[in-house]
């Protein structure tokens, strides 16, 4: 008598069965994005005791992304020939000494200058720790790229309230809190995952140089560039007219980062089927320079301040992931090549709008926000001048995030 044998169960692994390399390497980037919105609660505080001017204290952002944004033209290059693990590491230490040394500043000037060597650790550690994550995950690209926007969402959303709470303490413990906990993720990353062999393609300084002569690459990065003028308006700028306690700031970018992950992660992919991306990255872009407008008109009204801070992370999240993966698609090259061409312009150019933005509220308190919305309109005018050269983006079926589009996102909202 013959008998049937049941299919074999899937075996394939939970998404929360993963190697203990795989929580090394997200934990440690929880913390790194947390470190993107953890000095926001402690700028006044640091004004007042450094005796310093918003101009001043908002150098912090501009050397920070100054320097992410040229060391992004790097870190493929270094990582080809390094190899993920040690590129990690290096970019975990120099995290942690330059955000010691940042809590052991006694001037505004030495803390500017940390935060720099600061944003160059970042760098190299967010340019490679998804790679890693993938490397070493169970169940696929796919599940490991979930974790690792997880891991995104986290950080961005918790490092203003860490920073809130730690700042009550003092201005210095934010800095100290990173640096501790960075260099626990050091040990868990040098101990828990395993040497990979070094990538057989070696990526050129020049490349992404040479992207850029694409006017579908050059228009999307100059549509970035100015609206991150009035996105780096909102992050430095916006505690010192606030004029809250570290708890009250920190709490408030929180539901700015709680709605910029779930916009990036789930609003995003939906309004993109729907109505199309470019037409969609116009409008949310369109209604963040309403939020600015508003913002400008209504500067000495602290509800309305909040309630537009938190509002902004839901246009920008969905903004930051299509214009991401328009990225992506913008120019017949390497997604990683076109990823740091566009991350170059992008914070280059935008990482003086923080001190601009600082220098304009000490003459007149509302105009950093009209003219972070006045440029945001100007980047809808360049988005929308180069439509021809980008039809075919409308035409392309989103598809999940490969490595290349979740690093990209990730720069994105990391801004």
């Amino acid at each position: 008598m013959s008998t049937t044998t049941a299919p074999a169960a899937s075996t394939k692994p939970g998404i929360l069965q993963q190697p203990k390399a795989v929580w090394a390497v997200a934990f440690a980037s929880v913390i790194a994005f947390m470190g993107i919105g953890l000095v926001d609660p402690i700028l006044k505080p640091i004004a007042e005791q450094l005796d310093a001017t918003p101009s001043q204290v908002s150098l912090l952002f501009t050397s920070y992304m100054l320097v992410t944004g040229v060391a992004m033209l790097f870190t493929g290059m270094i990582s080809s020939r390094i190899g993920a693990k040690k590129t990690l590491l290096w970019g975990l230490a120099i995290i942690v000494v330059f955000a010691a040394a940042a809590g052991t500043s006694s001037t505004i000037d030495q803390i500017v200058g940390f935060r720099a060597g600061w944003g160059l650790g970042n760098a190299l550690f967010i340019a490679t720790a998804l790679a890693a994550i993938v490397g070493a995950a169970s169940g696929g690209v796919a599940q490991a790229i979930i974790l690792y926007e997880a891991a995104l969402g986290i950080g961005i959303a918790v490092g203003p309230l860490v920073g809130g709470v730690l700042g009550n303490i003092s201005w210095r413990a934010p800095f100290f809190g990173v640096a501790t906990l960075m260099a626990i993720a050091f040990i868990f990353i040098m101990v828990m995952l395993p040497k990979a062999p070094k990538p057989q393609h070696r990526t050129s300084l020049a490349a992404p140089f040479l992207a850029l002569r694409h006017r579908g690459l050059l228009t999307v990065a100059i549509t970035a560039l100015l609206y991150n003028y009035g996105f780096f308006t909102l992050l430095a700028y916006t505690p010192f007219p606030l004029d809250m306690g570290t708890y009250s700031i920190g709490f408030i970018f929180f539901g700015w980062g709680v709605m910029l992950a779930i916009a990036s992660v789930f609003l995003a992919p939906r309004l993109q089927r729907r109505f199309g991306t470019l037409p969609m990255m116009m409008a949310s872009l369109a209604l963040f320079a309403l939020d600015l407008g508003a913002m400008a008109l209504f500067t000495d009204t602290k509800p309305v301040l909040v309630v537009c801070v938190v509002l902004a992370g839901l246009f920008l999240g969905v903004n930051n992931t299509l214009i991401t993966e328009t990225v992506m698609i913008s120019a017949p090259v390497e997604r990683s090549t076109a990823s740091a061409a566009y991350s170059f312009v992008r914070f280059v150019g935008g990482a003086a709008a923080p001190y601009v933005a600082g220098k304009l509220g000490e003459h007149n308190m509302h105009a950093p926000f009209w003219l972070g919305a006045a440029l945001t309109v100007l980047g809808i005018l360049v988005l929308a001048s180069g439509r021809k050269v980008l039809a075919h983006v409308d035409d392309h079926d989103p598809e999940p995030h490969s490595v290349d589009e979740a690093t990209a996102v990730t720069v994105g909202d990391a801004d």
